[in-house]
């Protein structure tokens, strides 16, 4: 695989005529080529355990999170916000809220 990835380096290159260092390579945004789009910049928030001390940083997080992945419905934002509630209180709540949103749907 080492090989493989090395031969489109040289590929590149050699189509291109330029030669990118590794700090270009790294700072470039990257594409999402199925989609046509790039890919978030903002990082993954990850869980909110229900712990307060640590709601303001995640809940900022998940808003840009939410913004830069261009999450813009209603529904969409929320369905997002509760698979990010793990464990605790507030795992209840999202499962509570989930079994709700199910029974609405039947």
């Amino acid at each position: 695989m080492s090989e493989q990835l090395g031969s489109l380096q040289i590929n590149k290159e050699a189509s291109t005529g330029n030669k990118q260092t590794d700090t270009e390579m790294s700072t470039a945004p990257t594409v999402n080529k199925s989609a046509g789009m790039p890919r978030s910049m903002v990082p993954d928030p990850g869980w909110f355990d229900g712990d307060q001390t640590k709601f303001e940083d995640w809940w900022r997080g998940i808003r840009l999170f939410l913004k830069s992945n261009r999450v813009n419905g209603t529904d969409d934002r929320i369905t997002v916000i509760l698979a990010y509630l793990r464990g605790g209180v507030v795992g209840i709540y999202a499962q509570k809220k989930l079994d709700e949103e199910n029974d609405t749907q039947d």
